[in-house]
C-alpha cells in the first residue's frame, strides 16, 4: 500500500468545531481519487502512533489541492490535536485513497440524491462538486440534516453552488435546535424522518432510476434506508457510507479473555486482550504499531492470518467475501478462545 507525504498549504476555518486541511499535491507522485473516497492520515500523540481515515471534502476535477474537513470530536484524541495544534507548513504521513463510498459516472441522466447529518457531509460534498461540474445535466438533491445554521459545514459553499446551478441542484435543510424556519425555502425544524422521505420522492417522477447516497449517524442511515427500500427503491441504488463499528451487546456474550501471540515484523508478542476489546485495540495500546485505516472492517489494512484458536469477526456491514478462511481484520476480530495465535499479513 503507498504511502504519501503530505504538506498543509492552507487550513480552513469552517465552522468553530471544524477545519479543513488542504494538502498541497505532490509534485511528483501526485495523488489520484475518486470523489468520495477518503484518505487515512497519521499522527504520533504521547508517544503512540494513531491513524484515521478522512474523507475528502476536495473534488478531482475541480479542487488543486487534497482537502479533508475534521469536526472535533469530544474527548477525540486525534480530532482535537488537528484542530488544536496543527499549522501550515506541518507535514502529515498518509495513506492512499481508498474506500467505494463512490457515484457512478457511466449515466449521468439518472438523478442523485444525497442524505447527510453534520459532518457526514464530507464525502457528500466531494461527490456535490463533482457531480455537478463533470455532469451538469444531472439533477442532484441534498438533505441535510444539523443542530443549527451556525453549526452547517460548507453552509456558505452550498448556497453558492445553488446558485451556481439553479436548475439541477436543490437543498433540503433541517435544522434540530432552530426556531424560525422557512418551509417554502427548504427549511425544515425537527430531524430526517421516513415521513419525509416519503413525501420527497413523491414529489418526483424520476426515483424508480434515482441513486442514493447516505452518511451520518447509525440511526439515521437506518432510517433512510429502510424507508427508500420500503418505498420501492432498490437496495443496489442506495449507499452507505460507515465511519464507526457498532457492535450488538448479545454478539460479545460468547467472547473470551484470551492471551494472544502476535507476530508483526518478525517479532512475537504476548498480549492480553479483555472481553470486549478488539485484537487491534489492544495492539495498538502495546504499542504493536500494526497497520491500520477504517477500523470498521470495511478495508484491508489490518488483515491477519490466524494460526491457533478462534476468532470472530464483528460489526461487519458489508460481508468480506475476499478473505481466506483463516484470515480476519484485527479491528473487528474478538477472540473466542483462551488462546490466540496469529500472524500479521
Amino acid at each position: 500500500m503507498k504511502q504519501y507525504t503530505l504538506n498543509i498549504q492552507e487550513i480552513r476555518k469552517e465552522t468553530k468545531d471544524t477545519i479543513t486541511l488542504c494538502f498541497k499535491q505532490p509534485g511528483l507522485r501526485k495523488i489520484k481519487y475518486k470523489a468520495g473516497q477518503y484518505i487515512t492520515l497519521f499522527f504520533r500523540i504521547d508517544g503512540r502512533k494513531y491513524a484515521r481515515p478522512y474523507s475528502f471534502s476536495s473534488a478531482p476535477s475541480i479542487d488543486d489541492s487534497l482537502n479533508v474537513t475534521v469536526k472535533r470530536v469530544l474527548d477525540g484524541k486525534v480530532s482535537n490535536y488537528i484542530n488544536n495544534v496543527l499549522k501550515i507548513g506541518d507535514v502529515i504521513e498518509v495513506l492512499e485513497p481508498m474506500g467505494d463510498f463512490t457515484f457512478d459516472s457511466t449515466k449521468p441522466e439518472i438523478p442523485i440524491y444525497l442524505w447527510g447529518v453534520g459532518s457526514g457531509i464530507t464525502p457528500l460534498y466531494s461527490i456535490i462538486k463533482e457531480v455537478l461540474n463533470t455532469q451538469p445535466p444531472r439533477p442532484v438533491y441534498l438533505i441535510y440534516g444539523n443542530k443549527n445554521q451556525e453549526s452547517t459545514i460548507f453552509k456558505s459553499q452550498l448556497n453558492l453552488l445553488k446558485q451556481e446551478f439553479p436548475i439541477v441542484f436543490s437543498m433540503t435543510n433541517f435544522y434540530s435546535q432552530e426556531d424560525i424556519v422557512d418551509e417554502s425555502n427548504a427549511n425544515y425544524k425537527g430531524r430526517i424522518n421516513s415521513d419525509f422521505v416519503s413525501r420527497l420522492l413523491t414529489q418526483h417522477d424520476n426515483t424508480n432510476e434515482s441513486v442514493h447516497y447516505i452518511c451520518g449517524p447509525n440511526g439515521l442511515k437506518n432510517i433512510i434506508t429502510s424507508s427508500l427500500i420500503e418505498f420501492g427503491i432498490p437496495a443496489t441504488s442506495v449507499f452507505v457510507e460507515d465511519f464507526e463499528l457498532v457492535i450488538d451487546p448479545k454478539d460479545l456474550e460468547e467472547i473470551e479473555d484470551s492471551s494472544v501471540s502476535v507476530f508483526f515484523n518478525g517479532k512475537s508478542t504476548q498480549i492480553f486482550v479483555p472481553k470486549g476489546k478488539s485484537i487491534l485495540d489492544v495492539a495498538l495500546d502495546n504499542d504493536i504499531e500494526i497497520p491500520y485505516s477504517c477500523q470498521t472492517g470495511n478495508c484491508s489494512t489490518c488483515k491477519a492470518k490466524l494460526k491457533e484458536g478462534q476468532l470472530k469477526m464483528l460489526g461487519l456491514t458489508k460481508e468480506r467475501v475476499d478473505l481466506a478462511e483463516d484470515e480476519f481484520l484485527l479491528c473487528c476480530s474478538y477472540p473466542l478462545t483462551k488462546a490466540i495465535n496469529l500472524e500479521v499479513i
